[in-house]
């Protein structure tokens, strides 16, 4: 059995950007940076793109990237790392956003090495942020965690309210045990989920437990194209350091 596993959930049809997957970052489509960022993991064995769609498929094969092809009626990311995490044997299953280009292995192999507590089911990351003025920002999801790192609650309004010093926002890559991940999946949406539209609130609703493991910064993500201008930017002024 593989320790840990990678997959990286991709579809062509989202919303708010059709073909994101494929965009161009410096000349590479966007998936082909998060797998070279994720590949770079000490600790997954195994990096896949799980995908519903023929052109994303071919394009992670060219780049030599291992694919599989999934169900096109996934409602999220997670149905789609759950369904290719059940055709696969590993222990640990981390579930990779296709819209982190500036990913980090580093990340990764801290999500891994949580699990080195039998007992705990899954972990994801935070970041501190010091600039408290985006704390009211919908759209940076903010944690709060208890005195062992264990997540009280998320939220797309300020948390914790009255926030003065720093707050601590989600970077939403996930690390599961397979059979809690293939867990969750089978679980209703709960009432919090709904309201914030996050579905982590779906474990703590269901008295699971979520470790959060900080990192040094945030990541730059993309969901619309005009984020990909601060990604290369960012990745242009790492070149010339």
């Amino acid at each position: 059995m593989d320790r840990a596993i990678g997959i990286i959930p991709a579809r062509y049809g989202s919303t708010r950007f059709p073909g994101k997957p494929l965009a161009s970052i410096l000349g590479k489509p966007m998936i082909r940076w998060v797998w070279e960022g994720a590949s770079r993991s000490r600790l997954l064995s195994r990096v896949i793109i799980a995908t519903d769609d023929a052109r994303i498929f071919d394009a992670a094969k060219a780049f030599g990237a291992e694919a599989m092809m999934t169900s096109p009626d996934h409602a999220s990311g997670t149905d789609r790392a759950a369904e290719a995490a059940a055709r696969l044997d590993g222990e640990v299953i981390i579930n990779i956003q296709g819209d982190e280009p500036l990913l980090d292995g580093a990340m990764l192999d801290r999500l891994v090495e949580a699990f080195d507590d039998p007992a705990l089911p899954m972990a994801s990351l935070m970041a501190r942020i010091t600039d408290v003025s985006l704390i009211g920002d919908e759209n940076i999801v903010k944690v709060v965690v208890d005195d062992r790192g264990r997540a009280l609650m998320f939220s797309r309004s300020p948390l914790p309210r009255g926030a003065a010093d720093f707050f601590y926002q989600h970077i939403g890559i996930y690390a599961y045990r397979k059979e809690f991940l293939l867990g969750f999946k089978a679980l209703p949406a709960s009432r919090l989920e709904k309201i914030e539209r996050l579905e982590q609130l779906r474990v703590l609703e269901s008295g699971g437990e979520i470790r959060m493991i900080e990192i040094p910064r945030p990541t730059l993500s993309v969901d619309t194209p005009r984020d990909i201008i601060p990604v290369e930017e960012f990745i242009k002024a790492r070149s010339h350091e």
